[in-house]
């Protein structure tokens, strides 16, 4: 059984923070009706390498959906949204601040309709306090929820990340949101609005630095590569440190290519042994036993020399050459993974996290597997649909209209553009 089978999701988000929320309970097993306008999301035809087809930043966010479209500019279109919201247990959108509003459905108007609806929203910076008429993007998140300003090398220009926290981490935070308020709903009858803010998920995701903030009004921060004293005020940018209790910093290996790193954490445990294996190689016999590195305080305070000494050592190997070697002492690591490597490693297809897709538009492809994993309802992953593909089986199936209706309904235009003017 699907985790989720039995729950319906009309799905109104576009670009990435909603569909990458839709999606993962879509992979859970939840039915999720993408309810478009008949132009389609934008991301269909955005950054598009095949022509005529939908583009990989469509089809990567939208698999196990069903799509249909509906011009909520006729009185039609907006009845078949009253119907879908009746029997649907959750509505989702990200539009820009009082659009679903202008429509005539403000959460209390939807809640009237459906009282055991939920509600899940994704706003840039919500749906209160001065920022809230703002428009937001990934990076502009990623800029207001404190990333950039410690993200990037010391004395450098600030840099957000590859990551999508902004995007996909909020819709990460709104999936959560939503399985609680299902919860409850479940308990006690009744639908809640559920809102996310981009900047508050990435405040969230950067919590560690908030750590670091309120550790500056006491003193150092001893774990850092750059000076740092009490009361300098913001946390800094710091390179690769590991932000952590433990010392860890990106190390270069052989061929010396601009991917040919690792990561390396050198815990106080470890130290010992890694320090033999490179004094012997290195012809420093006396290294294991070197004061300047005997304990985490003396290694920190000497961590630009300690971090030299490692690189060294790398250089004699490939990062994978690397990593097996530091396994073998029990030394945390991993080697800097291009996206080239992601593609071709064989943990990565063993875990199901890339998967082979078919396209009727754009033929074979490749998606980022499920990464949540249920051991009672593994996920199976279907492709996007394309714009409208199932909007006669849901008006059917879902909402019992007859052809006639449907039928009717097209010509009214419920699912299409109005003709362009022809000007005269």
């Amino acid at each position: 059984m699907e985790a989720l089978k039995g729950v319906r999701i009309l799905d109104m988000t576009h670009v990435q923070a909603g569909p990458t929320c839709s999606q993962l309970l879509a992979w859970m097993g939840a039915d999720v009706i993408k309810f478009e306008p008949p132009q389609g999301d934008a991301t269909r035809g955005q950054l598009r390498d095949v022509p005529n087809a939908d583009s990989l930043y469509f089809t990567m966010l939208n698999c196990n959906k069903r799509s249909i479209t509906v011009n909520m500019k006729t009185a039609e279109g907006k009845q078949i949204f009253v119907d879908l919201l009746k029997v649907c247990d959750i509505i989702m959108e990200n539009f820009g601040p009082g659009v679903l509003d202008r429509f005539g459905f403000t959460w209390e108007k939807i809640h009237e309709i459906n009282p055991r609806i939920v509600m899940g929203s994704i706003k840039g910076f919500g749906s209160s306090g001065p920022y809230a008429e703002f428009k937001a993007y990934e990076n502009v998140a990623q800029a207001m929820g404190g990333a950039m300003s410690t993200t990037g090398v010391p004395d450098g220009p600030p840099y957000v990340t590859g990551a999508q926290i902004g995007d996909s981490g909020t819709g990460l935070h709104l999936a959560i949101g939503l399985l609680a308020a299902l919860r409850q709903r479940d308990q006690t009858g009744e639908g809640q609005y559920v809102e996310v803010a981009m900047m508050d998920g990435v405040m969230n995701l950067c919590r560690v630095k908030w750590r670091d903030h309120q550790r500056l009004w006491h003193g150092g921060l001893s774990e850092y590569s750059v000076p740092t004293h009490k009361g300098m005020g913001a946390a800094p940018r710091a390179g690769n440190d590991s932000g952590g209790g433990q010392l860890g910093n990106a190390i270069h290996c052989k061929p010396g290519g601009p991917n040919d790193y690792i990561y390396v954490v050198v815990q106080e445990a470890v130290w010992d042994a890694l320090a033999k294996r490179m004094g012997a190689e290195l012809d420093m016999p006396e290294l294991a036993t070197d004061p300047k590195f005997a304990t985490i305080g003396e290694r920190r305070a000497n961590q630009a020399h300690m971090w030299q000494l490692i690189g060294e050592f790398a250089l004699k190997y490939t990062k994978r050459e690397f990593m097996q070697i530091l396994n073998e002492l029990d030394v945390p690591c991993g080697p800097i993974m291009s996206t080239q490597d992601l593609f071709e490693d064989e943990h990565v297809k063993l875990r199901g996290m890339v998967v082979e897709l078919d396209h009727p538009q754009r033929g074979k492809w490749y998606n980022v597997g499920m990464p949540i994993k249920l051991s009672a309802s593994p996920a199976k992953i279907e492709r996007s649909p394309t714009l409208g593909e199932h909007t006669d089986e849901v008006l059917q199936q879902v909402l019992g209209y007859d052809t006639a209706r449907v039928e009717q309904l097209k010509a009214s235009g419920a699912f299409s553009l109005p003709p362009k003017r022809v000007k005269s």
